[in-house]
């Protein structure tokens, strides 16, 4: 259950002025200058079964950064080969779970960096917080510590609750039950027992991993959107229902009896709000249309079902299984999660997200970020993921997928490519063509 991002970068610019970076130690001290990153996470005695954040007294960032230096030919395909293995790795719990890897290479001063964390320390729109801080333009502008002030003293709170806040506090227990109720019966009204979707995401995991990336034009997507209505959100996902649907083609299956579910992680953090601690996410469920031929009436289907998603609100429905989390008491919740981790296959066949990023320009020791995969983690049972970043102009794609399961993870990349093509002449778009890194 770890996530990431497989960041590129292009060398620095010919006429920068800056003196040469040691790339590893500024990457090492500004991933140690972000406080998440020393904490790691024990066992607490109070409240039973439950585990807490400390920061870790034996904390050393040199053992979460490395170098890698990979071989030459096509830099980014090695990346993504390299990052495959690196996420089939797990994380210690003993250590804050993260790692970062500086990949490096060719000749001409391009780079990458993976970055890996476990979900615990953060969800998709956290994990975005605190990568970003390796940024020149993020650590530059981060504020440094206040010093602590002297508490000021405080009568003590009473030992007891008053009457009404009894009442509140059984009020709002009552709610969460309720809450926890009905979202773990429509878990159990959307579990299907049927075996359902295509061969390779119906596989059993083998604990391997692959990675591919794909990028297409942004612009493009909106072109789609602008003729066709919804959301630039909705065109991405009706992309990945048709590249699935043409991946499975070229592998010789025919398209599944019932379509594929996805899992479409909201975020339920306010903009603006500090980050906090834990996850803060619901999610949609999405059957993709991969039994509908026109590409034009997919999209029109996914529009229509997230809308549908969207009225419900995110926290409604099987999807938001991971709000239970808020509602559980630690012992419950330390014995439920392993069930409820292990019921996701009945739940949904593939994890769809999409992880915005800043919208300014990025860089790293002067070297402009040039794309943005992310990589987002594999429930069990599970055999793709596939997640999105808009960044600059272009939409970069990050796929992982069980390696044993879809060893031709590269051909779905070029799969989802050709499909926004077929997409945008579909819907009498005008975009033009995008560049795309079809097979990485």
């Amino acid at each position: 259950m770890h996530l990431g991002a497989l960041v590129h970068f292009a060398p620095a610019p010919a006429d920068a002025a800056a003196p040469p970076v040691d790339l590893l130690e500024l990457l090492a001290t500004r991933a140690a200058a972000i406080p998440r990153l020393r904490m790691r996470v024990r066992d607490v005695l109070l409240p039973v079964g439950g585990a807490a954040w400390f920061p870790d007294p034996d904390f050393d960032v040199h053992r979460h950064v490395r170098e890698l230096r990979l071989p030459g030919g096509d830099f980014d395909a090695e990346t993504a080969r390299v990052a495959g293995e690196l996420m089939e790795q797990p994380l210690e719990r003993g250590r804050p779970p993260w790692e970062m890897y500086l990949l490096t290479g060719p000749d001409d001063g391009s780079f990458a960096v993976l970055v890996k964390l476990h979900h615990a320390l953060a969800d998709g729109m956290r994990a975005v917080a605190i990568g970003a801080g390796i940024f020149d333009e993020i650590a530059a502008a981060r504020t440094p510590p206040a010093r602590p002030r002297r508490p000021r003293t405080r009568p003590a709170p009473p030992a007891l609750p008053g009457a009404r806040g009894l009442m509140d506090l059984a009020r709002a227990r009552l709610e969460e039950l309720g809450r926890a109720v009905g979202v773990g019966a429509s878990v159990v009204l959307a579990s299907r027992l049927d075996q359902r979707g295509a061969t390779a995401l119906a596989a059993h995991s083998s604990g391997t991993r692959t990675v591919a990336t794909v990028t297409v034009d942004l612009e493009r997507v909106r072109d789609v959107r602008r003729v066709a209505g919804g959301t630039a959100n909705d065109v991405l996902l009706a992309t990945v229902a048709g590249g699935l649907r043409r991946w499975l083609a070229e592998r010789g299956e025919s398209p599944p009896a019932a379509d594929p579910r996805a899992l479409v992680p909201v975020s339920r953090r306010r903009p603006g709000a500090p980050p906090g601690s834990g996850n803060r996410f619901s999610a949609y469920l999405l059957d993709l249309p991969l039994s509908t031929a026109d590409p034009a009436a997919r999209l029109r289907a996914v529009r229509t079902a997230m809308d549908r998603n969207k009225a419900a609100g995110p926290l409604r429905g099987a999807g938001a299984l991971a709000v239970l989390a808020d509602q559980l008491p630690p012992l419950a919740h330390r014995f439920g999660a392993p069930l409820a981790g292990g019921a996701a296959r009945m739940l949904f066949d593939l994890l769809v997200t999409n992880v915005p990023l800043p919208r300014s320009a990025l860089s790293l020791g002067g070297r402009p970020l040039r794309a943005l995969f992310p990589m987002a983690p594999l429930a069990r049972g599970q055999s793709l993921a596939v997640a999105m970043s808009p960044y600059g102009g272009d939409v970069h794609i990050g796929l992982v997928a069980d390696g044993a399961a879809v060893p031709d993870l590269d051909l779905l990349a070029a799969a989802l490519a050709e499909e926004l093509d077929t997409l945008v002449r579909a819907t009498g778009s005008t975009g033009a063509e995008g560049t795309v890194d079809k097979g990485r």
